[in-house]
């Protein structure tokens, strides 16, 4: 019984201190996942004629010849946050992104146009704006502004040559948006590429859904995983 006991005293410090261990593992800032890895519970399809599927693990949005923007859309919409996820093309290149604070203009058949901040996912060798922010159906490019004078041509192709460097072609892309206020910011596999305030008070959006789209005019595949929220 003694020796016992000697045991349980050595040994259960090192249990706890592995417990601990393990528990430091998991989320400890207040993130949740919110696609679940396996169903489209929680989520619905609006827009165009694109399509969502789920695959090992990932949302894949994909279609031929897509006519109009399709998003698949959150039931639930968030004010600021902090957002991560993974996002890479399939073999060919093209234009995607993240909806954020977005919302839908009313429509008799319920369908009505998108709109909101969008972060960029841009696979096009030529550009490269993957992070940029959009203002979609609204103002267009906030961050880089894609109209302006000598000093926002010059930021326009520092972005593209930053983008060309930062995003893998061949592989996931880790972005990071956060939300707080009318301050936005956005990260590409670790690097800041947007620090944006919204001066903008008649379109400074501080609450909706968060979408993935699918872009009209192209044929591709896009995916997404590991997309988890916390709230701030």
């Amino acid at each position: 019984t003694s020796q016992k006991v000697m045991l349980l005293q050595r040994y259960l410090p090192l249990a706890a201190s592995l417990l601990l261990g393990a528990c430091t593992l998991l989320p400890s800032n207040g993130a949740r996942p919110i696609f679940d890895g396996e169903t489209l519970n929680g989520w619905r399809v609006v827009g165009g004629t694109g399509q969502y599927r789920v695959e090992d693990g990932c949302i894949v949005g994909f279609g031929e010849d897509i006519k109009g923007n399709t998003f698949l859309r959150t039931e639930e919409t968030y004010g600021d946050f902090e957002l991560r996820y993974q996002f890479r093309f399939d073999d060919r290149a093209g234009n995607s992104g993240l909806m954020f604070r977005a919302a839908q203009k009313p429509a008799e058949d319920g369908n009505g146009t998108v709109f909101g901040y969008q972060c960029e996912g841009d696979n096009g060798h030529e550009r490269s704006w993957s992070a940029g922010l959009y203002d979609e159906a609204r103002r267009g490019w906030l961050f880089p502004r894609q109209k302006g004078d000598e000093k926002d041509a010059k930021l326009r192709a520092e972005f593209t040559t930053h983008g060309q460097h930062l995003f893998r072609w061949d592989d996931w892309n880790d972005f990071v948006i956060r939300c707080e206020g009318n301050h936005i910011q956005t990260w590409l596999n670790g690097e800041l590429r947007v620090d944006f305030v919204d001066s903008d008070p008649k379109h400074d959006t501080r609450q909706g859904f968060i979408g993935l789209q699918v872009h009209g005019g192209q044929s591709c595949a896009v995916r997404w995983r590991n997309l988890s929220l916390r709230e701030l």
